[in-house]
């Protein structure tokens, strides 16, 4: 029953907000529509495609042939549903992510059964409880439903929508080692958005788990995901008649040539930069967004996939160079599949108020920059630059909290030097 009340409740607030005065407001917003994703640019798109113009051609669309061709369908056929269309999108990704994450903490609650026995006294407190198996799916659920993020993408009618259900699917895929549909999901995701890759990585480990030969099945997976992007782009080459595509999505979003104002912070230090400076740091902030963080994490947190997932998905968010409120709240419905190292996050209310008042004042500055011309650029990119920051404080939180509570679980949650209690910290 409370599931039932929770979609319906959930479905009925994105649908009157849908239908509300407030939508094309919504819609237009830089924080939750950009260049890779605004609505408004699909159907324009989706109407070039439906008159023989090819829509790659100027610079107005940026997203892959298979959302053209999905716009384009749902407004020839149903084009008064298209807010229903979402409102089920969203639906289905709330319960692949449910499903996902139940497998997930089954997984976690197995891996702590078998170590149990060499655990410290007296950390009973850290361990994951029988309890937590079912109740901890819905929390996640509800943290996805009800992420004021979530709903505002969703009413905003952003292609995000759609990239988080490929999430939520790779999210299902990976869960019950569905080697395919994982890879087949993620390749679509990457079409989307080139950073979600990495994430092939986690899955390969995960779903190699339980094979003899991991590092056979490690490859099977990456060579799985490499045929299928391939094969999807050349789908993309049939549908399109040329390559024009490939330009126009992967090489837009590479060479950050869109510096429309957003929530990141590619728009505003590139605005600034010298032209002959441009290339140098492009390829910085690239390799900052894609594989920098990738094998260090990957080397400390082999053994837990879904912690690393849980990293390389968040990080992708704040470093890319278009991102948006419906990107952020895919990485938030996750957090409470780490309920039991919330312990020893010490930055929860920080990070909490910051992206609160950030997410207000954003609004705020951007009013006060562009209609009341009474600020300036710097204002806004201020606020952006804290929200980055907020987030950045929540992932280093998390990590460092896990790793934490992994040395609590060894060594207990007493440490002593020279008979005096210690203080545990992370430098």
């Amino acid at each position: 029953m409370k599931w039932l009340m929770c979609i319906v409740l959930g479905a009925v607030v994105r649908y009157l907000l849908i239908n509300s005065d407030y939508a094309v407001t919504i819609q237009n917003r830089v924080e939750i529509a950009t260049p890779i994703n605004s609505w408004k640019r699909a159907t324009e798109g989706a109407h070039l495609y439906a008159n023989g113009i090819n829509p790659y051609e100027g610079d107005l669309y940026h997203q892959n042939p298979f959302i053209l061709v999905s716009v384009w369908y749902f407004l020839q056929k149903a084009s008064t549903f298209i807010g229903v269309v979402f409102i089920q999108l969203e639906v289905g990704t709330m319960f692949m992510l449910k499903m996902a994450t139940t497998v997930f903490i089954t997984e976690l609650y197995r891996k702590q059964k078998t170590k149990q026995n060499t655990d410290a006294k007296g950390t009973a407190e850290l361990q994951i409880l029988e309890k937590d198996l079912e109740s901890i799916p819905f929390y996640v659920a509800l943290a996805y439903m009800f992420n004021p993020y979530t709903i505002l993408n969703c009413v905003g009618q952003t292609t995000t929508v759609m990239s988080n259900f490929l999430l939520a699917l790779f999210l299902l895929g990976m869960s019950y080692r569905l080697r395919l549909i994982a890879c087949v999901a993620l390749a679509l995701e990457t079409q989307m958005n080139i950073y979600p890759c990495v994430l092939i990585i986690p899955a390969a480990l995960f779903i190699a788990e339980h094979h003899k030969n991991r590092w056979l099945s490690v490859v099977n997976t990456c060579l799985t995901f490499i045929a299928a992007l391939l094969w999807l782009n050349y789908a993309s080459y049939k549908i399109m008649g040329d390559w024009s595509f490939v330009d126009a999505t992967y090489g837009f979003i590479f060479n950050c040539r869109d510096l429309q104002p957003n929530i990141g912070l590619f728009w505003y230090f590139f605005t600034e930069m010298f032209d002959h400076f441009r290339t140098l740091f492009l390829y910085t902030f690239q390799i900052n967004a894609t594989v920098l963080y990738l094998f260090p994490l990957t080397f400390k947190l082999h053994k837990e996939p879904v912690m690393l997932l849980t990293m390389l998905l968040a990080l992708g968010v704040v470093f890319r160079p278009y991102p948006c409120v419906g990107d952020i709240s895919m990485y938030l419905s996750l957090l409470p599949l780490w309920k039991s190292i919330s312990k020893f996050m010490g930055h929860n209310f920080i990070v909490g108020a910051t992206m609160l008042v950030t997410s207000i004042l954003g609004p705020t500055v951007w009013y006060l920059w562009i209609y009341a011309n009474s600020a300036n650029a710097n204002f806004f990119f201020g606020v952006t630059l804290v929200f980055c920051t907020a987030q950045i404080f929540l992932i280093t939180d998390i990590f460092f909290a896990y790793i934490k509570r992994e040395f609590c679980l060894k060594n207990g949650l007493q440490v002593t030097i020279d008979g005096k209690e210690a203080r545990i910290a992370l430098e």
